[in-house]
């Protein structure tokens, strides 16, 4: 059975800070070796997939060289927009990666339409013997106009999750990892594969 062992490097398949800083904070606790791709000098490779899910598995594949990676794929889905930006959020912002630019693009592209969307966060665990496990997490909310708040990153000022009156930027840390979409997903994974038996 493939389980992470604390004992184990992990490796953090992102390149992305404000992911890396999650993903530490959320795994510190059960694994005490996590390493980036980025400290080990690893490719990034081209997420090339239709879905969360297959993108966090190629990036988890292509870390997973000689400890077990993990990999996180997220986005922004929105209805009124045909899905979009959903896996290409991070090219909404650009090479320079300019989230405040992909949030003006998406709120001038919806108009008047409605404002419902989806914060989806997949994860990817590979092995180096090329087993993955994927497990997904998903928030319902709307989308507020002008962005608010300066603790998230990506499309999270922008986001409020339904039943707050905050968006996920406004929200700290420690109050957004009870119910983000990562804190979902990472739930999923912890119970899969993080628990001794």
């Amino acid at each position: 059975m493939h389980r992470l062992d604390p004992d184990t490097p992990l490796v953090l398949a992102t390149y992305n800070a404000g992911k890396l800083r999650e993903l530490r904070e959320l795994l510190a606790p059960w694994i005490a070796d996590l390493r980036s791709s980025g400290e080990l000098g690893l490719p990034e490779p081209d997420e090339t997939a239709a879905t969360f899910r297959e993108n966090a598995a190629i990036k988890a594949r292509a870390a997973a060289v000689r400890w077990p990676a993990l990999a996180d794929d997220s986005g922004l889905v929105v209805p009124a927009l045909d899905g979009a930006p959903g896996v290409e959020s991070a090219r909404w912002a650009g090479s320079e990666r300019d989230f405040r630019r992909a949030m003006k693009r998406v709120h001038e592209a919806l108009g008047d339409r409605p404002r419902s969307a989806s914060m989806i966060t997949a994860l990817a665990v590979a092995w180096p013997d090329g087993h993955v496990q994927t497990f997904e997490g998903r928030v319902e909310g709307e989308l507020v106009w002008p962005p608010r708040g300066e603790l998230g990153f990506g499309y999270e000022p922008m986001f409020r999750p339904a039943g707050e009156t905050r968006t996920y930027g406004e929200l700290g840390r420690e109050e957004k990892h009870r119910d983000d979409p990562r804190a979902r997903a990472f739930s999923a994974l912890r119970a899969a594969l993080l628990q001794r038996q």
